[in-house]
């Protein structure tokens, strides 16, 4: 098949949702399939373009795939109309390159979401090569966007974003997403339950834990034998990463624990300022993926804040790894929604905002040795089961086909 895939995010980019768009076009590429990605510059999490990168258009071909990147805006701080300008932006550039490799006549045409507001510009493509559109929602950004306090809602700003919404959604022979109750919320936004598919994001398993235990890392940022409780990837809105602080604040009293933090992102210089002065609080850069196996050994157990309301809005792309390490999971979620259940069973849950709940489940775990080895272990079943790469993406392989046939032959 000859595949057109759209995504604002891609390599080198080494967290979110770029490894997964990088990851599916490789994938297809490496069995004999023909892709072709239109992609942003590289730019996440740090919000500020990679260095070294050239300014205008490049066309490569990386790993079998031909990779168009295209320049756009990135705000050092990312506000409610910074972040549109940064969408509109890309879509704009990727216009005439998508339409370009329209002209070569695609068996589909894979929208990532977000960006949203660059799946008309894959429509357009699609419709000009007579081939299915495929979008893909890795996170629901109109609400997210109003979940965050990023865009004031309430008013005729949000009914705008949620029509546009609706009629992007509606022109989509194919609507996937990265988890059961992502998917029921598409039906709810009014996308017919026969076009959803269920997509997950899968775990690394380059990613897999040593039996060092973090010694290098432990040596290099003077942690000692210390428990570790652990938070790597972006820190943004949805994290609600504050919490981990006021967490930490609580248990300063406790010398046998550390809260280690790796990451960038728009709310890093609030987060440094809100643990200043917390000796058992250290803040990393993100590190790099060929130490990330190194990293996910020194954790006694994962952190993994979200704010109230988002749980259903997003699945952190971060879970997959933080199971495939075999350490338990910490997370803030509410019994129903999809983060709750997927660390249901292989951590502990605790409410959104409540810190002193953070606090307690921490120190469950902390203190109980047995408890933290069973909830590893399990959670590294529930990776294999649930998250392995080839079987999504033998599924994913069989559905595009699938829905490319139905298409040639009119079903």
């Amino acid at each position: 098949m000859k595949l057109l895939i759209l995504g604002l995010n891609y390599a080198p980019e080494p967290v979110g949702i770029g490894p997964y768009t990088t990851g599916l076009a490789e994938e297809m590429a490496s069995r004999g399939h023909q892709v072709e990605v239109v992609a942003g510059k590289p730019y996440y999490p740090q919000w500020r373009p990679y260095a070294g990168q050239p300014k205008g258009r490049t066309d490569t071909v990386e790993n079998g795939v031909n990779v168009t990147r295209v320049p756009h805006y990135v705000p050092a701080t990312p506000n409610g109309s910074r972040r549109l300008l940064h969408h509109a932006s890309f879509a704009l550039s990727a216009s005439a390159p998508m339409m370009a490799a329209a002209r070569q006549n695609p068996d589909l045409v894979l929208a990532i979401a977000p960006s949203l507001m660059s799946v008309p510009i894959a429509a357009r493509a699609a419709g000009r090569a007579h081939a299915p559109l495929w979008v893909h929602i890795q996170d629901f950004e109109v609400e997210a966007a109003f979940a965050t306090n990023l865009v004031k809602g309430g008013g005729p700003v949000e009914r705008c974003a949620r029509a546009v919404e609706h009629r992007i959604l509606q022109s989509a022979a194919r609507v996937s997403t990265i988890s059961p109750q992502m998917c029921a919320k598409l039906i709810e936004k009014g996308v017919p339950p026969e076009r959803i598919y269920e997509l997950r994001n899968w775990s690394n398993a380059t990613f897999a834990p040593n039996d060092t235990h973090g010694a290098a890392y432990r040596q290099e940022w003077g942690i000692g034998d210390r428990k570790v409780a652990l938070y790597s990837g972006n820190i943004a809105n949805k994290q609600g990463i504050e919490i981990v602080i006021e967490a930490a604040q609580l248990l300063r009293h406790r010398s046998d624990l550390v809260f280690v933090i790796c990451g960038e992102g728009p709310n890093r210089i609030r987060l440094a300022q809100m643990a200043e002065g917390l000796a058992n609080v250290q803040l990393h850069d993100l590190q790099p993926a060929e130490r990330m196996g190194d990293l996910l050994s020194l954790a006694s157990l994962h952190l993994l804040p979200q704010i109230p309301g988002a749980a259903d809005l997003v699945l952190p792309s971060k879970l997959t790894n933080m199971l495939q390490s075999g350490r338990p999971v910490i997370a803030t979620a509410d019994p129903g929604t999809g983060l709750y259940a997927e660390v249901d069973g292989c951590g502990r849950l605790a409410a959104p905002g409540d810190a002193q709940a953070l606090a307690d489940a921490i120190i469950s775990l902390i203190d109980d040795e047995a408890a933290r080895l069973e909830l590893g272990q399990a959670a590294l079943v529930r990776a294999r089961e649930r998250w392995g790469r080839k079987s999504i993406l033998d599924s994913l392989e069989s559905a595009i086909q699938e829905l490319v046939r139905g298409r040639s032959t009119g079903a």
